[in-house]
């Protein structure tokens, strides 16, 4: 059950960063194979920051402690989006066999993402 609530977690988050107009099968990033467990440790560690943080609030939340907390795993999702977005676009944009169309497709890609993420 543990592992189906995970990967209902996955899809929700998949689901809420890409926009409803991206073709979510495209961006099956095989490049990203090479780090995927240097990207799993980092999923792994804002799992763990997120079980602290409800930990923390389902006690007698301690105001700084749980500030300290957030801000904690807003750094780490960040880190994340930075470490996948610069691949992406080392990967994507990087190659030198796009046409101007496909280029330009890209960059309105990214641009999606990044602005859900923003919000």
């Amino acid at each position: 059950m543990v592992k189906n609530y995970y990967q209902f977690l996955n899809n929700a988050m998949l689901n809420h960063i890409l926009p409803p107009s991206i073709k979510k099968e495209k961006y099956a990033m095989s490049h990203m194979q090479k780090d995927q467990k240097k990207l799993l440790n980092r999923v792994r560690r804002i799992k763990g920051q997120s079980i602290s943080l409800e930990n923390a609030l389902e006690n007698t939340p301690d105001c700084m402690a749980v500030l300290q907390q957030i801000a904690a795993l807003k750094g780490a999702v960040n880190g994340l989006m930075k470490e996948v977005l610069e691949e992406h676009l080392r990967e994507h944009l990087g190659v030198e066999n796009l046409t101007p169309e496909q280029r330009q497709e890209e960059i309105e890609q990214v641009i999606l993402v990044l602005k859900s993420y923003l919000k």
